[in-house]
């Protein structure tokens, strides 16, 4: 239950950490906004607070002006938890609503329809077909404001059945009619033309450690896949309705503007939209809250110099579950070099090429049914390795192993686990990144064991393993400032001798 006295200080102080994490209703206007709203604050009798935007639609208010509430950071709890409610925002979220309805998302999590809808009317007070609505309506702005689409083309891209349910549900979220909405960006739709690339902004809380964030991609580029270059992100996705192309960069916004990265999308069904961009944020981490884990990481003194050298470092996701998986195993026992250029050759012979090549940019990553397929020649790796990636491909083609946005963590953890040649480690760093476990931890990683040694602790597995519970829920990101000091210069050794 939110902590109404907490979110009235929240929107007294227009503190835009709580944005996406709180909505706030105006009962006197009828509209909702988000806490850091630059309009006169309500009283306090006028308002009502809802945990999603969602919620706050459903009780009959109109999203507000001036702030755009549905345009924010989404909330954070839904990575950090791993209940039924927080699976099936992160599978709405991706879109599984509008693809296979209520049944589909119940069957992908394991419970009847009538039980997800009661589990997320008392934990965020809007049911699914709400929850995915608030979604159609935030993809519809997009389309209109940064396309010249027909607005017949927009309404079905966005999810909506019809051009009547499209309209009226604009009108009652937005108390703007699809025209009006369009008519008031034409600044941002010049620069793209019907047929180009759908541009929009991905919102974030500050601070973004960009810098690092990039760099860690970019050692791990799969070349034909994904680039980085000049500051900006390139890969191709492979989405429920075709594939696209997702360009990022940033950050974007002029001063007082909301911090935000800057996001091109190529996509051959427009459909997908919705999908890649919550892909994308997860690729990109950017629900995290750096000040609520800063505050827990903070207090060790080992970490402290760490997360003061990089604020804001992230943990970041994957775009496609599956070939994360299919890479950890690549890269088991191998540099991350090495399985780069191996999944870049596995890439090249047994992926899906692009239907016009972009760039450096040439094929999809093969799915795993394509793995199953594989000859011999195809997969040149030590014969274990090669086991080990059959296994996995044909567990994930069958559904034994499921790595969706809704999987129950420690049952794919588990699954993976039972498979020939997968040890902990790979569990573990698909359980960081695959399934955005914010709490995940690899002790029994080098990198890790290097790290604590240079900070002039023991680096044993063990050793690690007991540092590292006093890190929860945050672990994932101690792990990426260890592996990010590697590269620092080591610490003076009076403070090598203090922390013994």
């Amino acid at each position: 239950m939110l902590d109404e006295e907490l979110c009235y200080r929240a929107i007294r102080s227009r503190d835009p950490r709580f944005d996406g994490m709180i909505y706030v209703g105006v009962t006197s206007t009828g509209i909702y906004c988000r806490p850091s709203c630059p309009a006169r604050t309500p009283r306090r009798e006028h308002t009502r607070f809802f945990p999603t935007a969602a919620a706050a639609q459903q009780a009959g208010f109109r999203a507000c002006k001036r702030c755009h509430p549905d345009a924010v950071p989404g909330s954070p709890e839904w990575n950090s938890r791993n209940d039924l409610a927080a699976r099936a925002m992160r599978l709405i979220s991706d879109g599984v609503v509008d693809r296979e309805g209520v049944f589909g998302l119940a069957r992908r999590i394991g419970y009847s329809p009538r039980q997800v809808r009661r589990h997320l009317l008392a934990e965020v007070g809007a049911a699914p077909l709400a929850l995915a609505r608030a979604q159609r309506v935030q993809t519809a702005r997009i389309l209109l404001e940064t396309t010249s689409l027909p607005v017949t083309d927009v309404a079905f891209a966005a999810g909506f059945r019809s051009v009547r349910q499209f309209n009226d549900t604009v009108r009652a979220v937005l108390d703007r009619t699809p025209s009006a909405l369009r008519e008031g960006a034409r600044g941002l739709r010049a620069a793209a033309p019907t047929g180009g690339p759908v541009r929009l902004r991905l919102p974030y809380r500050a601070p973004l450690a960009l810098g690092e964030l990039l760099a860690f991609l970019a050692a791990r580029a799969v070349p034909g896949v994904e680039e980085v270059s000049g500051g900006t992100y390139r890969r191709v996705l492979r989405l429920p309705h075709g594939l696209g192309i997702a360009e990022v960069g940033g950050p974007s916004g002029g001063e007082g503007a909301a911090p935000s990265l800057v996001c091109a999308l190529q996509l051959q069904d427009l459909r997908d939209l919705g999908a890649a961009i919550g892909r994308l944020r997860r690729l990109f981490d950017l629900d995290a809250d750096p000040s609520a884990i800063a505050a827990v990481l903070g207090d060790d003194p080992l970490l402290a110099p760490l997360i003061a050298r990089r604020p804001g470092l992230r943990a970041p996701g994957h775009v496609d579950p599956e070939e994360l998986a299919i890479r950890a195993v690549l890269g088991q026992q191998v540099s991350v070099a090495a399985a780069r250029t191996l999944a870049g050759r596995l890439a090249a012979r047994l992926g899906t090429p692009l239907w016009l090549p972009s760039g450096t940019l040439t094929h999809a990553f093969p799915t795993a049914a394509a793995l199953c397929e594989a000859q011999p020649e195809d997969l040149r790796m030590p014969v274990a390795r090669q086991r080990a990636l059959r296994a996995l491909a044909a567990a994930l083609a069958e559904g034994r192993v499921a790595l969706d946005a809704g999987a129950e963590r420690g049952s794919a953890c588990s699954s993976l686990l039972a498979l020939p040649g997968i040890g902990p480690w790979t569990v573990s760093y698909v359980r960081m990144r695959a399934l955005s476990d914010p709490d995940a931890f690899l002790p029994t990683d080098l990198g890790v064991r290097r790290a604590l040694e240079r900070l002039g602790e023991p680096g044993d597995p063990q050793s690690a393993q007991r540092r590292a519970e006093r890190w929860r829920p945050w672990r994932a990101y101690a792990l990426q400032h260890l592996w990010a000091s590697l590269g620092d210069a080591p610490p003076p050794a009076s403070q090598e001798g203090e922390r013994k």
